[in-house]
């Protein structure tokens, strides 16, 4: 039978039935999941799901369309605002350069957004920077080329990324607009998508807790309220439940953020003859040396981002410089949007499921991949530093909210681009303490690893092919990774302890008579993203099962859409656009 997850509606596999086109040996698919206990078909004709507060076509209201869009953009901070804070000061950059950085992917998460409601699948999916591309981004930062850069070592580390960045975005484009997507379709199902997005939060377990544990006194209490908002569902009502879970990130790095300012301000952090206004200073005194870690980590104050940061900055297109494009890191980018895309597929079926009564055709999902690499282009472009794509914690708002309006996704989508022109809101966020940061990306890793998982209630979880195949693609999507990572660097002091297994890329066991090659095949072979997936790819789709036991997806076909308006409501483009799509095979709905 089937598992029951708590990240996206439980459902109830369907009889396939496969019909033979006129005149074809090819064959259609139709529908073969539904949300437990509802009937096939739509609700009337506005698109609202039942069980949800707010369909995808409704119209609530000016004021509760502003309400529950940046509710849905609050629900999501975490994903959105916290990888400058991890990459940034990895490539030698500075507290303003954070500020920047999240400014830039505000403003590119906004227009991604807008532009996936109306040209994507439609379905209400926040766009943004995503996990699954800051390993690769840490891989190629931390390569030897830029170990012993100090003149503008953030600039030419960043264009790098943006060359990389537009290649693989210009592959993912092609993935969508060629239609070897909808072939692709046929081969990731279930078992393949929930070990790989796993693998993703599992990835960071070296960085997570090591780097908030630099300050307990300030990420232990975060980690806690995180955890205590499980405890608190069910004692209030159900509209406070859904703040006490949807906002539980920016509600607990509020309080725990406070609480920090307030062991500053006591001068918990205050010691003699040390400057908290310039932190290097305190290296070059003996008696502050061995507390300017501390003071770094600790201090709410030890930014200077507020201070150096314009009121008004916008991002504008190559702002750090013209991109740099290398083979090796350009290969890396190749596969990693390949991962993004195979992520996609898995979250628009969950997400389609929780909002509308079919998910959508083959050539929706290419439309939608084809989107998220020109979305990528944009990134690579603005220089955001990673690519956007899905956010895969999408499903788990939904189903926590209620909301599924896109109407109201663009509204906060609109907030996001005001916000990213404010130069003092980025700075605000690129102030969060270090230890802070990195207590609530363990959370956001580790709800990557459950909703990821959650994908498998889809298929029968007690068969023992399904539960094989997803353990031996975990365990070895991180132990591979871990025997290239053992080639470290010459010296471990040149790297932070949790920065040294990205550096398998420049000093992995692969040699062969081309050293470009040479990085990338070892650079992806220490990311267990790209392992993981590799090994269940492979092995789902040779071991046999049949398609209930694997819980193969099955997407709506043309014939649906045709004879069910509500469902070219809810996937069809709006306008011309329509007419422009329906005349491609591979993107029409």
């Amino acid at each position: 039978g089937n598992g029951k997850g708590n990240g996206v509606a439980s459902v109830t596999p369907l009889v396939v039935e496969e019909k033979d086109e006129e005149g074809k040996g090819g064959r259609d698919v139709e529908i073969g999941m539904y949300p437990e206990g509802e009937e096939q078909g739509h609700e009337g004709g506005n698109g609202h799901h039942p069980g949800l507060k707010v369909g995808l076509r409704d119209n609530p209201g000016f004021g509760a369309l502003i309400y529950y869009g940046l509710q849905h953009f609050l629900s999501l901070a975490g994903s959105l605002i916290f990888i400058p804070s991890v990459m940034v000061p990895a490539m030698g950059g500075t507290d303003k350069d954070t500020a920047s950085v999240i400014s830039t992917m505000l403003l590119v998460s906004g227009i991604s957004t807008i532009l996936h409601s109306y040209f994507g699948t439609r379905l209400p999916l926040v766009q943004g920077s995503s996990f699954i591309y800051l390993a690769p981004a840490l891989v190629i930062i931390n390569a030897r080329d830029y170990r012993n850069l100090t003149e503008h070592k953030f600039r030419h580390i960043m264009r790098e990324l943006q060359g990389a960045i537009i290649v693989g975005s210009i592959f993912q484009s092609i993935l969508g607009f060629s239609g070897l997507m909808s072939l692709l379709l046929r081969l990731i199902n279930p078992v393949v998508v929930a070990p790989t997005v796993a693998a993703v939060g599992l990835a960071f377990f070296s960085y997570g807790f090591p780097q908030a544990g630099s300050c307990i006194e300030v990420s232990v209490p975060l980690l806690l309220k995180m955890v205590d908002s499980l405890f608190l569902v069910g004692i209030f009502f159900v509209g406070r439940d859904v703040i006490v879970q949807s906002l539980q990130v920016p509600l607990s790095v509020t309080i725990t953020w406070i609480y920090a300012f307030f062991l500053t301000a006591g001068g918990a952090y205050d010691y003699k003859g040390c400057s908290p206004d310039i932190p290097s200073s305190n290296i070059l005194v003996d008696e502050c040396r061995k507390h300017a870690y501390t003071m770094k980590h600790c201090r709410a104050d030890a930014s200077n981002a507020w201070r150096t940061a314009a009121w008004v900055r916008i991002p504008y297109p190559l702002q750090w410089g013209v991109p740099i494009f290398h083979f090796r890191t350009s290969l890396i980018m190749i596969i990693v949007s390949l991962v993004a895309s195979v992520d996609s597929v898995g979250t628009y079926h969950s997400a389609s499921l929780l909002v509308s009564s079919k998910p959508p055709t083959p050539g929706v999902v290419s439309r939608g991949i084809a989107l998220e690499g020109f979305c990528s282009l944009l990134a690579g472009i603005w220089g955001s530093g990673t690519g956007s794509t899905t956010l895969t914690e999408n499903t788990h708002t939904i189903n926590i909210t209620k909301m599924a309006s896109r109407r109201a996704l663009v509204f906060g989508a609109l907030f996001l681009i005001l916000f990213s022109v404010v130069g003092k809101v980025g700075a605000i966020l690129a102030s969060i303490p270090l230890s802070l940061a990195a207590a609530i990306l363990c959370f956001m890793w580790a709800l990557v690893v459950a909703v990821g998982l959650s994908t498998l209630q889809y298929t029968q979880t007690a068969s023992f092919r399904n539960i094989t195949i997803v353990g031996v693609s975990l365990f070895l999507g991180l132990s591979i990774p871990t025997y290239f990572q053992q080639y470290q660097p010459e010296s471990i002091l040149m790297l932070p302890s949790y920065f040294v297994p990205y550096a398998a890329a420049s000093d992995g066991p692969v040699h062969t008579i081309n050293e470009q090659l040479d990085f990338s095949i070892n650079a992806l072979l220490s990311m267990s993203m790209v392992v993981t997936l590799l090994v269940a790819f492979v092995l789902d789709n040779t071991v046999p099962g049949s398609r209930d036991e694997r819980g193969v997806y099955i997407w709506s076909c043309a014939e649906d859409v045709a004879t069910d308006p509500s469902l070219q409501l809810d996937y069809s483009l709006p306008g011309k656009f329509s007419s422009l799509c329906r005349r491609s095979s591979c993107l029409r709905a």
